[in-house]
């Protein structure tokens, strides 16, 4: 079965009106140009580092105009949106950066809150993402009409026990929406995405942020598709934009045939020191 998909590499800035209108006319676009579902980067709404002028225009679920924006979209054009993530307002006193699967009549079909937080010093960086979100607790497969989809955000990329846990629960597609900073991404981006590809046998869709950013953060951008074999079908470069791509899902029965590591996974005792 063959699906057509885009990509939205984006620039987000710090103004969720303005992202909103962006994100349903890039959806409307990318139907237009054939795309089945749509898949956009982590933090599509706002991309801000000043907490303090983020926390005044993060919402909850029920009122974020971003994602009541690209529900209306999705009903509109008839395509499904991977919408990457939002940062919302959580139960408690921090935020949640929650991912939503959105079907083509504009409802709902899966939510998946980040698991791994990015807590890291990269020399002149410094990120601490749990200072502001709390972390999720659960993995997600969801349905879709060409088959599973797992879901991740970002800094879950470097942790492959989820994406082999998502693949043994039956996905053949995953998603990988983020904001990798230039220093991680020039390191690790492209090296990282093509092992989970192929230590899971699933086609991996990463949708990605790119560019200096209204907050001055820079990200690294090369949004990409690759197959379960881990070849790079799609490489989006650093320019925001829409990417489209034609994936044949039966190349994930073809990839674990040929090398079946999720059947031969074994338990071991550690022998340590």
């Amino acid at each position: 079965m063959t699906l057509t998909l885009a990509i939205l590499q984006t620039n987000t800035g710090i103004d969720p009106d303005a992202e909103a209108r962006q994100l349903a006319a890039q959806i409307g676009d990318a139907a237009s140009r054939g795309a089945q579902i749509v898949f956009t980067p982590e933090m599509s709404g706002l991309l801000d580092r000043d907490r303090a002028r983020a926390s005044g225009k993060v919402r909850q679920e029920a009122d974020d105009v971003v994602l009541a924006a690209v529900r209306t979209a999705a009903a509109r054009h008839n395509v499904w949106v991977q919408l990457g993530s939002l940062a919302l307002r959580g139960t408690g006193e921090k935020f949640v950066n929650r991912g939503f699967l959105i079907r083509p009549d504009g409802e709902i079909a899966a939510r998946y809150a980040k698991i791994h937080l990015f807590d890291v010093a990269l020399g002149t960086e410094s990120w601490r993402e749990s200072a502001a979100y709390d972390a999720g607790e659960e993995a997600v497969v969801a349905a879709t009409p060409w088959g599973p989809l797992g879901l991740t955000i970002c800094y879950d990329l470097r942790f492959p026990a989820l994406h082999r846990a998502l693949a043994e629960a039956g996905a053949q597609m995953i998603a990988v929406p983020a904001a990798f900073t230039r220093p991680t991404g020039q390191a690790h981006w492209h090296v990282l995405l093509r092992a989970r590809a192929i230590e899971t046998g699933c086609w991996v869709i990463a949708a990605a942020q790119t560019g200096v950013h209204a907050d001055g953060r820079a990200t690294f951008g090369h949004s990409l598709v690759i197959s379960p074999w881990g070849d790079v079908v799609l490489d989006m470069g650093e320019a925001p934009g829409i990417g489209l791509a034609t994936i044949d899902l039966g190349e994930v029965a073809a990839a674990r045939g040929k090398v079946p590591a999720l059947e031969h996974a074994r338990p071991f005792r550690l022998v340590g020191p």
